[in-house]
């Protein structure tokens, strides 16, 4: 400033200055809003697809604890564990979402859930399979999201005090944080998980705001933040919480597989080639101490009809000798219905040089013919493409089913039966039934009933990536947008990408860009070119044709600048 001294009524002008310079600092531009608008309705579809995956890796999860129990049980407590602290993490993040609007609008909660929020079908994770109800946030209608006074102090505080929503919330942040870490075996430092705030292990993370004066985690985010920055971060952070759970659950899922099985003890298995036998053929299984020396020469006792066996029946048990540890066992087919037997496997203890007995008894079903139908991919069939099916009938062979279709069209290629549905509607039903020659006489196998579904969306990415930190050489050299069909188990269909919208904030204005095709034009790569370090770019509106002819809308790529 000047070496004079100021009079009273220069000191007020400067006052005023002071006072309009921080008014126009702190006024948001009407595209800086939608910007931040975009940004988070990008974030909720990207968490609304994160929760679909979660749910279907829980019940993969779930499938596997039901088969192998005694193996997988350790890890799925430990998934059970994440999937409690993830769901109150996350409620706890929607609730947070819900007091800022009350405390921007000064509204009670009954009338936020009223004129701002909607209902919507998210993935139940509880409930594999199955989609539950909530309430959703409508943050485009919300009359004061560009207002920062009142979610200020209710987020940071007045003063020192650190008595802010803000503390609490980088507080359970690190608490789930330290769990996942835990449940994964990973240093306190890593930066393979998120939801990190004041401290990187035990480096505490310095925080500066534009004066280049330090701040924490809590001021640097929330401070004279308005509420639809506030809403978007806590998005952010809810898929932060995502992805964490789903990383320990895949984690998790392959140290299944990952680790030797330790037996901690000797039990008899029975290991049928079916439990389901037409009349007239015969029942085949193999009965063998699991995780028992191959040089062991069991013998087994075994009766058909028991239950057990006991010292009033052992007399009437069939003697079966076995070899390297396996013994095979027969049983003839001739009455229809559920079929029982049991058994005693007899064989030397190497440690004691003692006979050891171990129990096991069994069931099969000896039914008439029947056919069955079974996709090879899937259980419905897609309107455009070829889909394969197994059609076969227990006792016949393949020369002697005859199939029909109820819609579209049936045939054989190569030795293997399709199905091609060029004009149904999805939901209908379409029924595949089958008849054989026996005897002379034609008879009827039954039908099986399928759904017709159209060919779902594929994933929209850029360098293999849909969502996160890129190198912009990395970015260039993808060339374009990619239309990857990673859930679709039929090889040789793909789609085409015919056009989308390319965003970004260049000096904080925003450039967006309409191309065709999916490649990226010479305008989106000189911006890539000259991008900065942190910028975001979004990928938007992205239109691609599929096999079946119709024009789907895929999901936006959103990618930060490394």
């Amino acid at each position: 400033m000047a070496g004079y001294k100021e009079t009273p009524r220069q000191k007020m002008i400067a006052m005023m200055y002071l006072v309009l310079y921080a008014l126009l600092a702190l006024n948001v531009s009407k595209q800086v809003l939608d910007a931040f608008l975009v940004v988070n309705e990008n974030i909720e579809s990207t968490n609304t697809s994160l929760s679909s995956k979660i749910a279907a890796t829980y019940d993969r999860f779930e499938t596997q604890y039901q088969l192998k129990k005694e193996k997988v049980g350790p890890f799925w407590k430990k998934a059970q564990a994440i999937r409690k602290e993830s769901d109150a993490m996350v409620k706890y993040l929607q609730h947070l979402k819900l007091k800022l609007v009350e405390v921007s609008e000064r509204k009670d909660s009954a009338f936020v859930m009223n004129h701002y929020y909607f209902d919507t079908l998210v993935p139940d994770v509880f409930h594999p399979g199955e989609m539950k109800k909530v309430k959703e946030l409508n943050l485009r209608i919300v009359p004061t999201k560009d207002r920062y006074n009142d979610v200020t102090n209710y987020l940071v505080g007045q003063g020192i005090s650190k008595k802010g929503e803000a503390y609490v919330l980088s507080r359970k942040m690190n608490d789930f944080r330290n769990h996942v870490i835990k449940l994964m075996h990973l240093p306190q430092n890593t930066t393979k998980v998120g939801l990190v705030t004041n401290y990187l292990g035990n480096h505490k993370i310095i925080y500066r705001n534009a004066d280049r004066q330090k701040q924490d985690w809590e001021n640097h985010n929330f401070y004279y933040t308005i509420l639809a920055a506030d809403i978007t971060l806590v998005n952010k952070i809810v898929s932060e919480v995502k992805m964490s759970e789903f990383d320990v659950l895949n984690y998790l899922f392959s140290s299944i597989t990952a680790k030797d099985y330790k037996f901690g003890h000797v039990e008899a298995k029975v290991i049928p080639t079916s439990t389901y036998v037409l009349e007239g053929n015969t029942y085949k299984a193999q009965v063998l101490i699991a995780a028992y020396d191959v040089k062991s020469k069991p013998t087994v006792r075994i009766l058909a009809g028991a239950d057990s066996i006991t010292d009033e029946n052992i007399g009437r048990t069939k003697l079966v000798q076995g070899r390297a540890g396996l013994v095979n066992i027969e049983f003839p087919a001739k009455k229809q219905g559920i079929q029982k037997y049991a058994g005693i496997i007899e064989m030397i203890d190497p440690a004691t040089n003692q006979t050891v007995k171990y129990n096991f008894n069994g069931k099969y079903i000896v039914a008439p013919p029947s056919l069955t139908v079974a996709p090879l991919k899937m259980n419905v069939f897609y309107i455009g493409v070829e889909n394969p099916v197994s059609i076969t009938a227990p006792g016949f062979s393949p020369d002697q089913i005859h199939p029909h279709i109820s819609a579209g069209k049936l045939y054989k290629k190569k030795n293997s039966w399709f199905v091609m549905l060029k004009h149904a509607v999805p939901g209908n039903k379409v029924y595949v039934s089958a008849t054989a020659e026996v005897d002379g006489k034609t008879v009827s196998l039954g039908k099986s009933e399928f759904r017709i579904k159209m060919v779902p969306d594929p994933t929209a990415e850029i360098g293999g990536m849909s969502n996160g930190k890129i190198d912009k050489g990395l970015l260039l050299a993808s060339g374009g947008i990619i239309p990857d069909m990673k859930d679709f188990l039929f090889g040789g269909y793909n789609f085409t990408i015919l056009s989308y919208s390319f965003i970004t904030f260049i000096n904080g204005d925003l450039v967006k860009k309409h191309v065709r095709g999916k490649l990226f034009n010479e305008a989106v790569k000189n911006i890539i070119r000259n991008s900065r370090h942190q910028q975001r770019v979004f990928f938007e509106n992205i239109q691609a044709k599929g096999p079946d002819g119709i024009v789907r809308t895929l999901n936006p790529v959103n990618l930060e600048i490394k």
